[in-house]
């Protein structure tokens, strides 16, 4: 952010004052004055041919002058030559060709006279010369031979035009010749090689001129070179290689100069013009070029190097310029230098040029002519065009060398006078003339002007005014009689008057009285205090990504009865305002910033009386500009030094550079990254694969982005070599399950090292330790055929080109296709509570390949109700699961599989067991049909049978079995046990045997059997327990008095046998 403000008095009607104040006082037009010259054309004038010849001369004078030539100081009588022809009321001449003629019969010295009463003015002598564009003498030019690392000069020597042609070399396929250190132009147009490279021999060379005004090019039969090397080879990867001469045997020489020859020379420059020096040196290596001053520095602020530091040019040369310069050429093997002695010389140029004199008669004055140049220049005086020594007589009039001086003038001594000045290097001529008036005061500015300032500047209020003898002048402020003079005003010898600091109480009304013998006028201005326009609010330097958004404020201050007008500029040019663009009251806006939106932009505030400016910078941050000139150095077989330019970094600082190559074999046309270096670096030896034809590319990248690539770079070829590695990512699987697909990542260009990769595929199966087997194979694939399912292969891949084979290849196990898996082993249900069930199981016995997970399926039922099917899948490595009941009633089915990736395999089906409490009520014919149940009844009743044989041989034998008498009520089905399983017996008499068993249909039946308890009880009535055990009693009758009279003995029951047996 910068604020910028005009000089602080810059106002309209100052700046019309201040164009008069260095000039002489002009007479106005209606009083009668002596001639003045006010165009002329320039001292060598040069035309073209093509079109008609105009040599200017305009002047004033009261009556208006007349005007006559001169050609090679002779009258040049326009009215005779029909082609010439003068404008009205001008002396400009006018030669037309277009009916016929030649330009060149119209060069020579032209003087233009303009001449009235009162006097003669001459203008300069015009050299009027047509240009000139001669054709090239045609030459047959035989090759040049010149031998490998000497110097050579190849010579333009174009035809002299008018003015100089501009020269510059190309080939004859206008190709422009490649200029650097080694190979550039002189100033004479001639083309120097330092030293000749085999390379120079792939272009011809032609020297060209380019005419000025006719705007023709002339071309120069070019010239050929024949290289003669002890090194046929032409490598360009080595044009700038460090050892770029040895490398190509040729020998190194001490520098030495070609142009200028010796070891000194000297230079004449005229001042005020540009002194150009130039040294040129040749040598191996090429020499560099430095510039010193003998006795001092080189003028910094005037002084550059040009043509690769081969030239120095001074511009605008004065006497303190004079010296003598040197420069030192030099190179590894040594130095040398060249002294110029320059001396400056000088055309005339004015000290004190003379001013036309206004004098009312008696009065005195003198006209001055004083100039300097080297050698000093003479002064010849003029009168009217003639010799001062061949005019008339004058007494009042006396010559003092560069001075004349006039006494008591008279109205006779009105004349126009030329002062000549001029030595070897040219003159000067200037026309003062002589007026005589007696005029009062007269004001020449209109009356009553209002003049508006802006607070606190400078300003001056101009009287323009004229009068002979010179009026005297005076200026009053508000009608006050004190001269304003003096503090903070300042009165000139033109009259204006100057107010340094405009202050609040300088508003008012100002007088200027002129005054002579002859009278007075006078005229009044009308000053208004302004306030300043100011902005407060000034818009800031900003730093913007490409694509966002800038404002820039402009807040502005200004004095309301002055019109504000805010505009912008953009680099100190009017700002477009585009559609990407917003200009508001008090700010600018810039949406989608591009990197064309860079630079400066200054606010303008202005109104009618001044200005304020305040300048910010835009700075986009872009993508950096593209590396450039890529070369290849220090070449090897398995590296190289790549080195680039770096492109413009818009901005934003370059991190890093991503180096790319691309190769012509493999993968033509694909970039590939090869490394990434610093920003910092623009120079990198990048590692090289065998048998790679490179060509490389660099990338910029900032905190913005990446830079386009850069051009490619030449194309360097590596030697071949076996391969050092194998093809990665090696697998083996089957895509069937009787194959086996072999796949690897193939090797790229950087990897084969060798013409016709391939590859050597090896397998086995792994159990077997069997001999390899082997194929050869181009692509990336090989299938083996009629494997086993699922069985393990060792493979091994190795590369192979025309130079040799890989290392030895790592072994990797594959596997054949798979097949569906077996079904799970031991599928186990548990029910711990009526909540939940549990699954376990084994893996397959046979996975045939690589499990993927198991599918479980599984539905409810109740009797013939079945519930909705649930899948579940799990992990492969999942063996358990638990299952939520949602009633306690019903039971489950499972179905399991395992799964491959060819899918799932054989299945295996379990169900939940029943319930507790529905074990003989709701599933009895289950419960029947389970062969548990079958083997358990069938035990029990041999069990049975075996007790009735026991018992009935007992009771054949007479055995008795007294029965514990312990309840006198039947036994029912709730009576407790005692503690050893048996239950109590009664010895009721008539008590029936009871026995039941539940139904398969849930009723209940009387047992019938031909072989019951009863029959042996004699009426006794016998049952079986729900469990199938028996239970009952059994009376035996005697006579009444027999039980009595025999004690009770107590023998072990069938059913006591039963359970002790259970």
């Amino acid at each position: 952010m910068a604020r910028q403000q005009p000089p602080p008095w810059v106002h309209p009607a100052f700046l019309l004052c201040l164009l008069g104040l260095g000039g002489a006082i002009e007479i106005p037009m209606d009083l009668t004055q002596p001639p003045t010259i006010t165009k002329q054309s320039v001292k060598d004038h040069i035309v073209d041919p093509r079109d008609n010849i105009l040599i200017e001369c305009e002047a004033k004078g009261n009556p208006a002058p007349s005007f006559h030539w001169t050609r090679n100081s002779r009258f040049f009588n326009i009215a005779k030559d029909p082609r010439v022809s003068m404008r009205r009321r001008s002396g400009t001449l006018v030669i037309d060709f277009r009916s016929g003629g030649r330009p060149e019969e119209y060069e020579g010295e032209y003087q233009c006279f303009a001449r009235n009463k009162f006097g003669t003015a001459l203008s300069n002598r015009i050299r009027l010369q047509v240009s000139k564009s001669p054709l090239w003498p045609k030459e047959n030019l035989d090759p040049v031979v010149v031998q490998e690392g000497a110097p050579l000069t190849l010579q333009c020597n174009p035809p002299p035009g008018l003015p100089s042609p501009v020269i510059f070399w190309m080939s004859s396929s206008m190709e422009p010749i490649t200029q650097d250190k080694r190979v550039s132009q002189g100033h004479s147009g001639d083309l120097y090689f330092s030293n000749v490279m085999l390379q120079d021999m792939q272009t011809d060379y032609s020297c060209n001129a380019r005419f000025h005004f006719t705007h023709t090019i002339q071309q120069k039969n070019p010239f050929t070179l024949k290289v003669l090397t002890n090194n046929p080879y032409n490598d360009s990867s080595l044009r700038n290689h460090p050892d770029m001469y040895s490398a190509r045997g040729v020998a190194e020489r001490t520098p030495s100069f070609m142009y200028p020859q010796g070891t000194a020379s000297s230079q004449m420059v005229l001042r005020g013009m540009d002194l150009l020096l130039e040294c040129i040196a040749s040598g191996v290596p090429t020499p560099d070029i430095a510039w010193y001053k003998k006795g001092g520095d080189l003028p910094s602020d005037k002084a550059k190097f040009e043509n690769f530091n081969k030239a120095l040019r001074i511009t605008n040369v004065s006497e303190e310029d004079s010296g003598e310069y040197f420069c030192l050429a030099s190179n590894k093997m040594g130095s040398i230098r060249h002294t110029i002695s320059v001396r400056v010389k000088a055309a005339p140029y004015w000290l004190d040029e003379p001013k036309n004199l206004i004098l009312a008669p008696g009065e005195d004055g003198r006209l001055v002519c004083r100039a300097n140049g080297n050698p000093k220049p003479t002064v010849q005086w003029m009168v009217n065009g003639e010799p001062l020594q061949s005019a008339p007589p004058n007494p009042n009039r006396e010559v003092a060398g560069d001075t004349i001086i006039f006494r008591d003038t008279q109205i006779s001594s009105r004349a126009v006078y030329q002062c000549n000045t001029s030595n070897e290097h040219g003159y000067l001529l200037a026309n003062a003339f002589v007026s005589v008036l007696d005029v009062p005061p007269r004001m020449l500015s209109p009356r009553n002007q209002l003049i508006r300032v802006i607070l606190y500047n400078r300003t001056r209020l101009d009287c323009p005014f004229f009068g002979s003898p010179i009026p005297t002048l005076r200026w009053f402020k508000n009608g006050q009689g004190s001269n304003l003079d003096g503090g903070n005003y300042h009165v000139y010898e033109n009259g204006s008057l100057e107010i340094k600091m405009i202050r609040k109480e300088d508003q008012g009304i100002y007088t200027c009285v002129a005054t002579n013998i002859l009278g007075k006028a006078e005229n009044q201005v009308r000053l208004e205090v302004k306030d300043p326009t100011r902005i407060y609010r000034m818009p800031e330097d900003q730093t913007a990504k490409r694509g966002t958004t800038v404002q820039l404020e402009c807040r502005v201050k200004h004095d309301p009865s002055l019109k504000l007008t805010v505009s912008w500029l953009k680099d100190d040019e009017p700002l477009y305002i585009g559609n990407r663009m917003k200009k508001e009251d008090d700010s600018l806006t810039i949406f989608g910033v591009a990197e064309r939106d860079q630079g400066s932009y200054t606010c303008v505030a202005s109104t009618e009386l001044d200005q304020d400016l305040a300048k910010a910078s835009l700075t986009v941050l872009g993508r950096p500009d593209r590396p450039r000139d890529l070369e290849l150095t220090d070449l090897a077989e398995r590296s190289v030094r790549l080195t680039w330019i770096p492109g413009d970094a818009n901005n934003s600082p370059i991190t890093d550079y991503v180096v790319q190559f691309e190769e012509d074999q493999f993968q033509p046309g694909v970039w590939h990254d090869h490394s990434k270096f610093p920003g910092s670096v623009n120079s990198a030896v990048l590692r090289l694969s065998p048998y790679v034809n490179y060509q490389f590319r660099v990338i910029a990248i900032n905190e913005v982005g990446s830079s386009h690539p850069s051009l490619p770079s030449e194309r360097y070829r590596t030697s071949g070599a076996p391969p050092e590695s194998n093809p990665g990512d090696v697998r083996g699987e089957g895509t069937r399950k009787n194959n086996m697909e072999i796949t690897w990542t193939p090797m790229n260009a950087t990897s084969a090292f060798g013409p016709n990769l391939r590859y050597i595929v090896k397998w086995r199966r792994r159990e077997t330790r069997e001999a390899w087997n082997n194929a050869t194979v181009w692509g990336s694939r090989y299938v083996v055929g009629q494997t086993p399912v699922y069985v393990p292969y060792e493979i091994r891949v190795q590369a192979e080109n025309d130079f040799g084979k890989g290392p030895e290849p790592d072994t990797v196990i594959g596997y054949s296709g798979e097949d569906l898996p077996s079904a799970p082993r031991r599928l186990r249900v548990r029910q711990p509570n009526l909540e939940t069930i549990n699954l376990e199981w084994d893996h397959p016995e046979h996975p045939n390949g690589i499990l993927t997970g198991y599918t479980l399926r599984y539905v409810a039922f109740n009797g013939t109700k079945v519930g909705k099917q649930i899948v579940e899948n799990f992990s492969p490595n999942q063996t358990k699961f638990t299952v939520q009941r949602t009633d306690p009633v019903s039971r489950y089915r499972f179905t399991l599989s395992a799964r491959t990736q060819v899918g799932s395999g054989e299945t295996v089906t379990e169900e939940s067991p029943a319930p507790p409490n529905e074990a003989y009520t709701n599933n009895q014919a289950d419960i029947a049909t389970q062969g548990w149940f079958i083997g358990l009844m069938c035990a029990i009743a041999l069990l049975v049978l075996i007790l009735l044989i026991v018992c009935f041989i007992k009771r054949s034998r007479g055995g008795k079995y007294p029965v514990r008498e312990k309840k006198d009520v039947p036994l029912g089905p709730e009576d407790p046990k005692e503690e050893d399983g048996s239950f109590d017996y009664s010895d009721e008499d008539n008590k029936p045997l009871q026995g039941s068993q539940t139904s398969l249909d849930g009723t209940i039946k009387q047992q019938e059997s031909d072989d019951s308890l009863v029959d042996y009880g004699e009426g006794g009535e016998g049952q079986f327990n729900e469990d199938g055990s028996f239970i009952g009693q059994y009376t035996v009758k005697k006579d009444k008095e027999e039980t009595e009279g025999n004690e009770s003995s107590e023998a072990t029951s069938p059913v006591n046998a039963i359970y002790s047996l259970a």
